[in-house]
């Protein structure tokens, strides 16, 4: 089963394009050819985010949704037109199943409300829910070698902390905290304001996904070459997010950053001539510790 159905690629590219206008929009730029695995993989993160935060027995919805995935790596999905999409991606790209594991066990520490009192206990957190997804988008390019993933992997873990550097506030609401507890004085979602503290945790994480987007964009010159523009476009798009908190003194409290339209556009076109001239460096840095196991 590795023939893509349309209508069920319709309804999974439907899902992405209403959840998320940034990826949406930077998956634009990605060949023909991988439009519609990268649109089914996002709408079962989509449909799985969702199935454990609106229940009511997050353990269930974990285990349900584990069930789910065995049909699909067995080649035998429920009538779900995202599992059958799904299935077929599976079978035609030969997508290990860790990288989807890691991505539920991240949503059930969501539903869980765990805090993260380190950065590198945040790191295990966005190694779920990020960077499982930038090693199974790196497998449907079709790259396999262990420092690329790498590579894949630092952008995934910026990419999160750019949200939640971005959503402080909006997490707080929601009875969440991301921001590493040992560097802030809140000890409760609802006791959270912009503080020094807050203020300077908010700086650290900016400061360190700026590293990692800075690692991440020596692999993209390893990448097959019609991937490259649109993986350099969602890096720009999510690191101008991180600049614009920066900007705003470091406060993703009191108000939630993004991009325009036409910010969107020139990033694009600066990712487009970025990648022109663009050169291919050997890669030394290891996988981030609390990610290995992805690539185990």
């Amino acid at each position: 089963m590795n023939v893509l159905d349309p209508k069920d690629v319709a309804h999974c590219r439907a899902l992405l394009a209403a959840g998320s206008k940034s990826f949406d929009t930077a998956s634009r730029a990605l060949p023909a050819r991988l439009r519609p695995p990268v649109a089914v993989l996002y709408a079962f993160c989509r449909v799985s985010d969702d199935a454990i935060d609106e229940s009511n027995d997050p353990s269930a919805a974990l285990a349900s949704l584990r069930e789910r995935l065995d049909g699909i790596y067995r080649g035998s999905p429920s009538a779900d037109p995202v599992d059958r999409a799904l299935a077929a991606v599976v079978a035609s790209h030969a997508l290990p199943r860790a990288p989807l594991d890691a991505l539920l066990e991240g949503y059930a520490w969501d539903a869980s409300e765990r805090t993260y009192p380190s950065l590198s206990a945040l790191y295990g957190y966005c190694a779920r829910v990020a960077a499982s997804v930038g090693v199974a988008m790196t497998y449907l390019m079709g790259e396999r070698e262990p420092l690329i993933l790498a590579r894949a992997i630092d952008l995934g873990v910026a990419m999160q902390l750019t949200n939640i550097t971005r959503d402080v506030g909006e997490d707080a609401k929601r009875g969440r905290i991301y921001l590493p507890t040992e560097w802030i004085e809140a000890r409760s979602p609802r006791d959270l304001r912009l503080d020094r503290s807050v203020r300077d945790a908010t700086r650290r994480l900016v400061d360190d996904a700026e590293v990692l987007y800075a690692r991440a964009l020596l692999g993209i010159p390893h990448l097959p070459a019609d991937c490259r523009t649109a993986v350099r476009t969602a890096a720009y798009f999510y690191r101008a997010i991180g600049r614009r908190v920066r900007a705003a003194g470091d406060d993703g409290v009191t108000r939630r950053q993004s991009t325009s339209g036409l910010e969107k556009a020139a990033l694009w076109s600066q990712a487009s001539l970025d990648e022109r001239f663009a050169r291919a460096r050997v890669l030394h840095d290891p996988v981030l510790p609390e990610a290995a196991f992805l690539l185990r």
